[in-house]
This record gives C-alpha cells, sequence and structure tokens, in this order.
C-alpha cells in the first residue's frame, strides 16, 4: 500500500482518474477511499513541484497552467498595442496640422501680408486728430480693417497662383503650388473660402467703406489674375502698374481712411491735408512699387509672353528708377512732416523717421543682385518701401 502510494504521487504522467482505477484492483475499499481522498488533494502538492507537470482540471478539461497564461497575456499586452496605436495616430495628426499651416503660411506670401496690414494700420492712424482718438473704439475699428481685408489677401495671392502655375515653376519654384505641396484642388478650395469669409466679415461689419473695398479688390485682382478673353490684364504692362497704382494709391488709403472717420469715429466725409500728403506719397511709391515686382520675374514672363517693363526695359534700369521713386516718396513725406503745423516734437520725430527709412533704402541697394530673384525680393522688396 506504501508503494503504490507513492507511486501516485511521485509519477509526473498520473492522473487521479487512472490511478485510483488501477488501485481499486489491488486493495480493499476502505484502501481505495484512503487513497483517493489522497489523490483529490495532490494537485495542490503538484503545484508547488519543482517540476513542469500538467494536470487536467475536472470540470473545464483546461490545464490550470494554461488558463492562468490565457489570462495574463489578455490582461497586459491588448491594452499596450492600443494605447502605442493611440499616441501613433496622435503624433501623425500634430504632425499633419503643423505642415499644412507651414505650407499655408508660404502660400499667402507673408510680405504681402505685412504690407497690407501696415497700409491699414497707417491709412486709419491719418484719420486721428488728437490723441484721445486712440481709444478702444480706434483698436477695434483698426482690427475691423484688418483682419477681414487679410482674407482678401490671401485670395488675391491665391488666384494669381492658381493662373501663373506654369511661370511659377520658373520664377518662384518655392511656392507651395508650384512646388507640389499643395494640390490644384486644395488651392482652389482656399482661394473660394477666402473670398467667402472676407465678404461674410466685412458683411457682419457693415463699414460701406470696406465693403468697397473688398468689391474693388477682389474685381480688379480677379481681371489681373484669370486667364479668360479680355481678361488677366497682368500680360500688359501699362495696364497692370495703373491696377497696382489704383489700389495702393487710392482704394486702400481712402477707405481705410474713410472707415475710421465716418464709420468709426462718426465724423463727417472731409479730405484733410494729412489724407492729402498721404495719397501723394503713395501715388509716387506706388509707381515704384508696380514697376519693382516684375524685377525678379523676367525669365517666365518672357517665356511666357508677358511683356512687362522689367522684361522691356531691363532688370537694372528698371531696378534704379524704382530706388529713384522711392527715395522721391520719402522726400516729399519729408518736406510735408517739416511743413506741418504740428508741435515740434512730431515734426522732428516725422521727419527723422522718413529719413532712416530712405537711408535704409539706399543703404540695402548695394547688397541687391537684380539677375538674382531671391536677392530682388531679399533686398528689396522686403525693405521699408514695400512695406
Amino acid at each position: 500500500m506504501a508503494m503504490a502510494r507513492g507511486h501516485v504521487i511521485s509519477s509526473p504522467n498520473v492522473s487521479p482518474v487512472t490511478s485510483v482505477g488501477k488501485l481499486g484492483c489491488r486493495g480493499s475499499k476502505a484502501s481505495q477511499q484512503k487513497i483517493k481522498t489522497k489523490i483529490q488533494y495532490s494537485p495542490l502538492r503538484f503545484q508547488q513541484s519543482p517540476f513542469n507537470h500538467h494536470y487536467k482540471c475536472i470540470e473545464r478539461g483546461a490545464t490550470y497552467e494554461e488558463s492562468n497564461k490565457n489570462y495574463v497575456l489578455k490582461a497586459v499586452t491588448v491594452p499596450s498595442s492600443e494605447s502605442e496605436s493611440e499616441a501613433s495616430n496622435s503624433k501623425n495628426i500634430v504632425e499633419s496640422v503643423k505642415n499644412f499651416i507651414a505650407v499655408l503660411y508660404e502660400f499667402i506670401y507673408p510680405y504681402a501680408l505685412y504690407g497690407q496690414a501696415s497700409a491699414a494700420i497707417s491709412a486709419s492712424l491719418v484719420a486721428i486728430e488728437k490723441l484721445s482718438d486712440i481709444s478702444p473704439l480706434f483698436i477695434i475699428g483698426l482690427l475691423q480693417a484688418v483682419l477681414p481685408h487679410s482674407f482678401v489677401v490671401l485670395y488675391i495671392n491665391g488666384v494669381n497662383q492658381l493662373f501663373d502655375f506654369e511661370i511659377d515653376k520658373i520664377n518662384k519654384p518655392y511656392l507651395p503650388l508650384a512646388a507640389g505641396k499643395l494640390s490644384f484642388r486644395s488651392c482652389a478650395i482656399i482661394v473660394a473660402l477666402s473670398a467667402i469669409l472676407g465678404l461674410g466679415l466685412n458683411l457682419m461689419i457693415g463699414s460701406p467703406p470696406l465693403i468697397w473695398n473688398f468689391v474693388l479688390c477682389v474685381t480688379i485682382w480677379t481681371c489681373y489674375s484669370v486667364n479668360l478673353p479680355f481678361l488677366r490684364w497682368k500680360q500688359y504692362p501699362v495696364m497692370a502698374s495703373l491696377l497696382i497704382f489704383v489700389c495702393w494709391a487710392y482704394i486702400f488709403p481712402i477707405t481705410y481712411f474713410f472707415h475710421v472717420q465716418t464709420f468709426v469715429f462718426k465724423r463727417p466725409v472731409v479730405f484733410t491735408r494729412s489724407l492729402i500728403v498721404s495719397l501723394l506719397f503713395l501715388s509716387i511709391y506706388t509707381t515704384g512699387l508696380a514697376l519693382a515686382k516684375d524685377i525678379p520675374d523676367v525669365e517666365g514672363d518672357i517665356k511666357h509672353g508677358i511683356d512687362s517693363f522689367a522684361a522691356r526695359l531691363g532688370q537694372k534700369k528698371v531696378f534704379w528708377i524704382c530706388v529713384f521713386l522711392f527715395e522721391m516718396a520719402f522726400g516729399v513725406a519729408f518736406l510735408a512732416a517739416a511743413s506741418s503745423s504740428s508741435p515740434f516734437w512730431i515734426k522732428f520725430v516725422t521727419s527723422l523717421g522718413n529719413v532712416a527709412l530712405g537711408s535704409i533704402l539706399w543703404y540695402q541697394t548695394k547688397y541687391v543682385d537684380v539677375t538674382n530673384p531671391a536677392s530682388v525680393v531679399d533686398g528689396l522688396i522686403c525693405s521699408p518701401a514695400f512695406n
């Protein structure tokens, strides 16, 4: 009996049911009952054995060790893989948003946006008659002028890129559309949304000068860029220069001025001395601007039949004509400031400011290589004369 009991306990491959059957043939019922009781408790002793044995559970037929392993795998590995997948998706979304913002920033011509904002601010400041006019009311009116027109600038630049796609591959291959960073369809959607948002914001504000600003700018620059019969006026040098001249010298300053003058301050329509001086300054300034904008684009313009002044007269000659016009504009502003009836410190600061801007422009010209488009953009277009 002792030998039989020891055999059952030490044997690794004997199940409780099989052992009881074998022992039942050799001993009495009492002995079988003792052995059966011993065997029923034996899995607890087997579990602590140093040997790797497998024992079947009577209820489900699966091994105790296997069911324990399945439970651990489900509890540890599955949530870990899901959390890693979620983290990876979140990272991809953030990267996509960052890339889109960077491409959109390149698409809107940042220097054009800065120029528009500075034009709106300077024209609005012309409507200031006394120091108390600089108030929260004026700041709100200034934002009403700057923000909606930012969408107009985005529309103008977007339309130009859509219809200058082949030319930009030569003149400006770094632009998102020409470089393939932005699809033609995405560009068209951005342009359409910009026009809708610009119009919607101006209608919500309800300022008649700003609404006229939007209508005139969108109409003029659509005619300037769109390649349809009787349009695409940019291919005619005189017409192209005239459009730029009218927009920057008259439409922008007059509409921004009257927005603040009549809509914000509720004052009567008056052409003040400051406004007249500003229009005179901008008439000279924008003439140079209209000529200078085509200097970096001569190669592509000639190839695609755009007969600009820079293509006709030569880049270097047009460049120095522009510099002369810009310096003349700063000279007019200097004389107007020096002869004004303002307090001495205002005349001094204004005169000194114009001298400083003219000096910076002149200093910048010696670093400009007119045959290098990037040099022209960095050295002249981004100078104070263009902002």
